[in-house]
């Protein structure tokens, strides 16, 4: 039986620390069950943002009659548009090409699972059948997620849709004229947009009470009044039968609140309803690895297991299920696998950002204003719409307007930076900045913070890593959209924050 020095399970970030591994000549084998590249390239953020794009530009020329110009589509070339999404999926076929080439690695396509303690087999996706069998010194697992299929009644009966075969065989020859999307987070929020802005008739049906769940509930419901415009919304509501006759499909939703039901019918449905976890697939008990009550891989803060060395990161541990973070635990976990164990890093979740391209488009880094009093802040919060300033103004936001975008920050008595979330045009760029300063550990050097924009005298708690401080003393591109995050910060008001009162006494 073949060993190996590494063994990788997932080519997206997983791909990272394999190459650390053949850069210090060890004898390494890579698992891959789909197409190597993974979700981000081959089924998610990459070929999405594809379809995203054209569908922004179709609102932005509708908005662009609040500023005197009318636009009309003339035609949606839904082929070239198809064409240049399906050339970022099939750089995979090059990466696969150049892995199967590299010496000291062995690629196997098919799906692992541990048979023993370091011991695995892969199985053929297409027969089942044994393709490789092999043990392992050291074993990463970064096997991703897969679509969370909720128990419908009538589900498993049809065909339906989800982000995996829509990037497959299922992608259509045309937009949809309707579509039912089951879910209301972050891949139901985007393809809604998709497709609202292609011309499908498209109703979301979501069971809990608002859209995306982990954003501010002012930012949920700012996105549903501005879905509204161009699609049906039906939250509170869960899917409880599918089935389908003919070219047509039926879903019966049921309100979750007085229990009562109605029939929607499309020409197609796509559950987008969350994730779950692969390691049911990877049989990782056989092994001795750890899983929680949801299925997601347990790991510590060094990324390891409960199995010695065995490592896990990215969608696999269940937690902020975002390339950009897989990237960041990847380089982390080659650390603390290769490096000494004197010089192993800890993880640090606490400024993880992303953004939910849909439209409006959402950007959100760090605690949201519940979050942050649930653990024990005192705060301040700041809000400024996209109109208040002169650049928002010029892109034809007025003050009553209900796409009026906005920044919101969530801001400790200390100054410090808690969270930022932003609603509206270019919000993943404008929330960055925010990213780069709660990770800066910036100190202050102002002894008090002005009475103008806050209450006097709290500013003594500087030093302070992570302060505002640094956007206040800057100067703000005028005019530019950078004003609304920028100055935000001038509208801060406490939100549970005790104000202490003094008293002054003076000798007489």
């Amino acid at each position: 039986m073949e060993t190996y020095d590494l063994v990788v399970i997932g080519s997206g970030a997983g791909l990272n620390v394999l190459n650390y591994g053949l850069q210090m000549g060890l004898k390494c084998a890579l698992v891959e069950d789909t197409k190597l590249g993974a979700t981000c390239l081959t089924r998610g953020c990459i070929p999405s943002k594809v379809l995203v794009h054209p569908a922004d530009l179709i609102r932005e020329a509708e908005h662009a009659s609040k500023v005197g110009i009318k636009f009309r589509v003339e035609d949606i070339d839904w082929q070239m548009i198809a064409e240049r999404m399906w050339s970022q999926i099939n750089e995979s076929i090059a990466m696969e090409e150049g892995l199967s080439n590299v010496e000291n690695l062995t690629l196997f396509k098919g799906v692992g699972e541990f048979i023993g303690e370091y011991e695995m087999q892969v199985k053929s996706v297409k027969s089942g059948e044994i393709i490789g069998h092999f043990k392992g010194d050291k074993y990463v697992l970064s096997s991703g997620a897969r679509s969370l299929i909720p128990p419908i009644h009538g589900l498993n009966e049809i065909e339906f849709i989800t982000n995996e075969n829509f990037f497959g065989d299922k992608f259509p020859d045309k937009p949809w004229e309707s579509l039912i999307i089951i879910g209301g987070g972050v891949i139901a929020a985007e393809f809604a947009h998709i497709f609202s802005a292609f011309g499908t008739k498209v109703t979301v049906v979501e069971m809990l009470p608002r859209l995306v769940m982990t954003e501010e509930p002012e930012i949920s419901e700012f996105l549903e009044r501005n879905f509204k415009k161009h699609m049906t919304i039906l939250v509170n509501h869960k899917a409880i039968r599918v089935s389908s006759k003919k070219k047509q499909k039926s879903v019966i939703v049921q309100n979750v609140n007085n229990g009562e039901e109605m029939e929607l019918k499309a020409e197609e449905i796509f559950v987008a309803a969350g994730r779950r976890s692969n390691a049911d697939l990877l049989k990782v008990e056989n092994t001795g690895v750890e899983t929680n009550d949801h299925g997601w891989i347990k790991t510590n803060k060094y990324l390891e297991t409960a199995k010695a060395n065995i490592w896990c990161f990215g969608d696999a541990n269940g937690l902020y299920q975002f390339r950009h973070k897989a990237n960041y635990e990847s380089d982390l976990c080659a650390n603390n696998i290769f490096g000494p164990d004197s010089e192993k890093k800890e993880v640090d979740y606490s400024v993880v950002p992303w953004a939910i391209f849909t439209s409006p488009q959402i950007g959100h880094v760090g605690m949201t204003q519940e979050e942050a009093i649930e653990r024990g802040h005192e705060i301040f919060v700041a809000v400024k719409n996209y109109s208040t300033v002169a650049k928002g103004f010029a892109m034809g936001y007025d003050n009553d307007d209900i796409d009026n975008g906005f920044v919101k920050l969530v801001i400790d008595k200390s100054y410090k930076l808690l969270g930022a979330h932003v609603v509206g045009p270019h919000a993943a760029i404008l929330v960055q900045p925010f990213v780069y300063l709660m990770n800066a550990g910036y100190t202050c050097d102002s002894p008090e913070f002005p009475a103008r924009t806050g209450p006097n005298k709290l500013g003594r708690s500087c030093p302070e890593a992570g302060s505002f401080m640094p956007v206040y003393k800057s100067m703000v591109i005028h005019p530019s959209l950078n004003e609304v995050a920028g100055w935000a910060i001038g509208n801060m008001k406490p939100i549970n924050i005790k104000m202490e009162h003094h008293e002054h006494h003076h000798e007489e």
